[in-house]
């Protein structure tokens, strides 16, 4: 059983996982978007979105902290100039997991791992919203008697017409 297993070890040495850590995360505030496997996706999740959370106060401690984990200064320089005015207003959440199917080689789950605000695509169709259309037909009772009188009025009338 695996009772407070918090941690997915990922097959690693904890300097190994640590050094893994520091530079998806890298990747993921440089670049904003990585494609990695689920299990390693899910691991940075819970790795960067504290460091995120710390950058909404901007001070020297902070920035201390972050870089003690990120060991890049243009990261961490890019995490408090660029993506904490954007996500200050949120609470959590800055990171979306898209799964995208299994890699051909091994068959390992593959996804990939985005900044939520820094999605442009997705930010404009959430923003759009289509008017709504309502589509009316007449009832079909209606109809059919506007039909019969339609077809067989001139019918009845020609009828008349012939017999008299």
């Amino acid at each position: 059983m695996r009772h407070n297993k918090a941690v997915n070890h990922l097959g690693r040495t904890s300097s190994h996982r640590k050094a893994l850590m520091a530079n998806m995360a890298t990747s993921l505030i440089l670049k904003k978007r990585i494609f990695t496997t689920v299990a390693k996706a899910k691991a940075l999740r819970t790795y960067v979105e504290p460091l995120i959370t710390k950058t909404k106060e901007d001070n020297t401690n902070n920035r201390r902290t972050v870089f003690s984990y990120l060991q890049d200064k243009a990261a961490v320089a890019e995490l408090f100039r660029d993506i904490a005015p954007k996500v200050a207003s949120r609470p959590g959440g800055y990171t979306r997991i898209l799964k995208t199917g299994t890699r051909l080689g091994d068959n390992a789950e593959m996804c990939l791992i985005e900044l939520v605000d820094f999605n442009e695509s997705y930010m404009q169709n959430k923003g759009e919203k289509k008017a709504k259309t309502t589509r009316r037909r007449r009832s079909t009772g209606r109809k059919k008697a506007e039909v019969e009188e339609a077809v067989v009025g001139p019918e009845i009338e020609a009828k008349a017409e012939n017999k008299e």
